[in-house]
């Protein structure tokens, strides 16, 4: 196990009926917040009224930025700046999944810009230095939004979607209800499951450090409860049980907790992903899932160990050897996928080898930013496609 600090500044406030909480939470950072929202679920579902509501008994007033759509763009993080200035907002209230959460860490981060854009965050050529307070109401069990420093935003002129952390853009409260996700229709309740379960392998596999015995036990048994959570949200919507494990799952799955200690890693398969959905437009979960196996099958060729463990631990699999077992288990992970109704390849997304070097070119980009251009090179990941076809 490597050197490491943890620390977590997010308050969670978390159980039925929390969100009646949102207004006095808002009250102790801001007499007037803006409030970002997606295409329109929240208003549909009556959760954006309980807010509103809310924030109207305890004397917050709220300005809205809607329209937020999946794989969220840097224009509509300038117009929220925009809003925040001429409104003279003090902190930032996202209710909505990971889209709206990563807009309103962009906002937060931007409006307390002197000078320049905040695309030179995600760009690497401006470090995040203040931002405004950030509440997190979130309606999907998916990205982990709500209780980490990270953000993704696409810019529509580049065609590059980007991933940037600081310490400022940790929400500073989030209220998790999971009854909010009982209208979650059963595709994006799966691929909400999978980016969870995504977060939580890529540090797993991808970490250095030989002995993390306590991280890998918290990762086997957040998979295994993502496995079970996930279907059982599906076939039963109304369920909270399930809702709740699968909401809680998530959030732990990329709060800095299961992956201190293992070394300095990156996200291989989030890295193609996003270049992916940059280019067509695919919900970001469905596109994990159609990488993700492909990934491992590729990783198993010279790392079959770890692989071999997760089909052991999880799954309960055995084989003769490691790299036998490390196919049965990514066999199981494609069954699963099945069973959720993901894709998994990219086959499955209309996606094919024409189009590899393309996504491989994008992804480039932010390979370059992180420094790993060496390991993850345009033809490496043209490869690693290909076990993705």
């Amino acid at each position: 196990m490597e050197n490491f600090e943890f620390q977590n500044p997010t308050r969670i406030i978390f159980g039925r009926g929390e969100l009646d909480r949102a207004g006095l939470e808002a009250r102790r950072y801001a007499r007037k917040v803006l409030l970002v929202t997606g295409m329109g679920s929240v208003k549909r579902s009556g959760v954006f009224r309980q807010v509103a509501d809310s924030l109207e008994r305890a004397g917050v007033e709220f300005v809205e930025l809607q329209g937020v759509r999946s794989n969220p763009v840097i224009s509509g993080v300038r117009e929220g700046i925009r809003l925040v200035r001429e409104e003279r907002a003090q902190a930032i209230m996202a209710l909505g999944g990971g889209s709206v959460m990563d807009t309103g860490k962009a906002v937060a981060a931007g409006a307390c810009l002197r000078d320049g854009d905040p695309w030179d965050f995600f760009t690497g050529s401006r470090v995040i230095q203040e931002a405004l307070p950030v509440i997190a109401i979130p309606t999907l069990a998916a990205s982990g939004s709500e209780m980490n420093g990270y953000m993704v935003i696409t810019d529509e002129e580049s065609g590059h979607k980007l991933a940037v952390g600081s310490p400022f853009i940790y929400p500073r409260v989030s209220i998790l209800d999971p009854s909010v996700t009982f209208s979650v229709p059963g595709d994006y309740t799966a691929y909400g499951g999978v980016d969870a379960v995504c977060h939580l392998l890529e540090p797993y596999f991808n970490g250095p450090a030989p002995f993390t015995p306590v991280q890998d036990r918290l990762v086997e048994g957040l998979i295994s409860v993502i496995l079970e959570a996930t279907p059982a949200s599906i076939r039963k919507p109304d369920d909270y049980n399930a809702r709740a494990a699968l909401m809680w799952s998530a959030t732990l799955a990329l709060c800095g907790l299961t992956k201190a200690g293992v070394g300095t890693h990156y996200f291989p398969v989030h890295l193609m992903e996003h270049a992916l959905s940059a280019i067509f437009h695919v919900p970001h979960g469905a596109g994990l899932a159609a990488l993700l196996p492909g990934w491992m099958t590729w990783r198993s060729e010279t790392h079959p160990g770890k692989i071999a463990r997760l089909g052991r631990r999880v799954w309960g699999l055995e084989a003769k050897d490691d790299a036998a077992l490390s196919h049965k288990t990514v066999d199981a992970l494609r069954q699963w996928l099945g069973e959720i109704g993901c894709p998994r390849s990219l086959r499955d997304l209309g996606i094919t080898g024409k189009d590899y070097r393309k996504i491989a070119n994008n992804a480039s980009f932010q390979a370059s930013i992180w420094g790993i251009e060496q390991d993850y090179g345009v033809e490496t990941m043209v490869t690693i496609l290909g076990y993705c076809a």
